[in-house]
C-alpha cells in the first residue's frame, strides 16, 4: 500500500511481560489538557455534550466553565498504559475510576502510575492511579486491571525473524 504506514518487517518494541514487572514499578506522566485534544475526542466521538464546549451552558452549571469528558481522561490512563506500564501489547481488562473534582480545559494534570498487584495465576497486573492538577488537588483515582503482552520481547523478536526469513 502506497502510502502506508504499517511497519512490516521492523523491529518493534514489546511491553513488560508478567515476569518482569514488579509491585512498586512506577510512572509520572504529566498531560495538558488543550483544544485539539477536546475537539479531536469530540469530533471522533460525535459527543455534542453542551457541558464540554459551550461556554454559556457551562457558565449556567454549577461547573461555570467547560470540563473535561471523563473518556478522554480516562483514554489518557489507558494510553499511558499502553505505551509505558506494561508498555506495547498489554490490554486493560478493568477499569475503576473516581472522578474527585471536575477538570476544566487547559489544565496540566501529573498522573502517578503505580503497579501494586502482580497476580501470575491470572496473568494480570493492578495499577493504582491517581491525577493531581496544577494547585495539588486530587483530581481522579483510579484502579486498573492490565493483562501485560502475552509474549515477551525476545520472543517477539524469534517470531519475528521466523515470519521473516
Amino acid at each position: 500500500m502506497e502510502g502506508s504506514n504499517l511497519n512490516i518487517g521492523k523491529p518493534r518494541k514489546i511491553g513488560k511481560s508478567i515476569d518482569e514487572i514488579e509491585e512498586g514499578d512506577s510512572l509520572s506522566l504529566t498531560e495538558s489538557i488543550e483544544d485539539n485534544q477536546l475537539l479531536l475526542y469530540l469530533g471522533l466521538t460525535n459527543d455534542a455534550n453542551p457541558l464540554y464546549i459551550q461556554h454559556d451552558y457551562a457558565r449556567e452549571t454549577e461547573y461555570k466553565q467547560p470540563i473535561v469528558p471523563s473518556v478522554m481522561l480516562m483514554g489518557i490512563i489507558t494510553s499511558a498504559i499502553s505505551k509505558h506500564l506494561p508498555g506495547p501489547g498489554s490490554h486493560v481488562v478493568n477499569f475503576s475510576v473516581n472522578f474527585i473534582e471536575p477538570i476544566y480545559h487547559y489544565e496540566t494534570l501529573t498522573f502517578q502510575f503505580e503497579v501494586i498487584k502482580v497476580d501470575k495465576m491470572k496473568d494480570v497486573v493492578t495499577i493504582s492511579v491517581e491525577a493531581q492538577n496544577t494547585e495539588d488537588h486530587r483530581v481522579l483515582d483510579a484502579v486498573v486491571m492490565v493483562q501485560p503482552p502475552a509474549i515477551s520481547e525476545a520472543d517477539f523478536n524469534e517470531t519475528k525473524e521466523d515470519l521473516y526469513e
